[in-house]
């Protein structure tokens, strides 16, 4: 017979989680005395100290951080048996997560919805939208049922979906738009540059950063364009997003010593592939379908432009 719990485990998680006993105990809605005994028992049960008190944080010692991390792969499990329980007896999951990074094309999301909406039998859809680590951090805790994101974190497959292609931008009365030389990176460093903050817990990258003197930082790619399109300085930004804009004139790609394009390849993730449910299934076949509509539409765009150039 085990001496602990999983909820034990679970409340020990959720103290180091959340940097300390009152911030779980709002984060999992039980009490502070009640973590605080439950975590106590279990280091007397085990006979170690799991956690100690630096300043006004409970961090674990280092004993404390093999025995989460076992933890953690059975609390994976466990949640993991729920979900097929779940699933096999009501035949379709009730809610699903799907964590996209916010440079995934709006237009494909909402495609692949209105063709789930019919089929989704109310099923409760949560739809979350982060940056870079952020995606991952849905994926490796095991809090999204799909995940489209440009970094695979070691331990999963990762599906291919579709190519995202950046470029450097300003609006077209920004003194760098205005340059009819190419620009080197020294001279891109002396601008403000607007960067989309890694939306992670531990924040490991901003995106596209060149290291300028000055920056500022944004928290989602659509302020990063209203930034730009107000002329309060230069980005990478995904051309999908600012199609309009550059097709208008009113934002103009920079003509830089760097790669004027970069892409970054997205993949769609199954955070539990061996236990997807129907519903999770389904989502997933239509948005691999819905990416692969669009690959070929914009591969026969650029065929067409290049066969039939606009007159001067």
């Amino acid at each position: 017979m085990s001496k602990v719990t999983l909820d034990q485990w679970r409340m020990l998680q959720a103290v180091v989680e959340h940097g300390g006993f009152a911030q779980a105990s709002q984060a999992i809605f039980k009490s502070q005395s009640t973590i605080s005994y439950a975590i106590a028992k279990l280091q007397r049960q085990l006979g170690i100290e799991l956690l100690e008190i630096q300043g006004r944080k409970a961090v674990l010692t280092e004993a404390g951080k093999v025995m989460l991390r076992r933890a953690q792969t059975l609390l994976k499990e466990a949640d993991s048996l729920e979900k097929v329980a779940d699933s096999l007896s009501a035949g379709w999951e009730g809610t699903l997560t799907l964590a996209v990074d916010v440079i995934f094309p709006n237009s494909i999301i909402i495609n692949a919805l209105e063709q789930f909406s019919p089929i989704s039998r109310h099923t409760r859809l949560e739809l979350v939208e982060s940056v870079l680590s952020g995606t991952t951090d849905m994926l490796v805790s095991g809090k999204a049922d799909i995940v489209i994101t440009g970094i695979v974190p070691q331990g999963f497959l990762g599906e291919p979906l579709l190519s995202i292609n950046f470029a450097p931008v300003a609006h077209r009365n920004h003194p760098l738009a205005q340059r009819d030389h190419v620009i080197t990176e020294e001279e891109l460093k002396q601008y403000r540059q607007i960067v989309i903050r890694d939306s992670g817990i531990k924040r490991e990258a901003d995106a596209g950063w060149l290291g300028s003197e000055e920056r500022w930082t944004v928290s989602h790619i659509s302020s990063s364009i209203r930034l730009v399109k107000s002329g309060l300085g230069f980005a990478w930004l995904p051309t999908h997003h600012i199609h309009h804009e550059l097709e208008e004139g009113m934002i103009k790609q920079l003509n830089t010593k760097l790669s004027n394009c970069r892409n970054v390849e997205l993949y769609m993730v199954l955070t539990d592939p061996e236990y997807i449910g129907p519903g999770a299934q389904k989502l997933a076949a239509i948005l691999r379908e819905c990416c692969h509509h669009a690959t070929n539409q914009n591969q026969l765009r650029r065929i067409r432009s290049r066969n039939f150039p606009s007159s001067p």
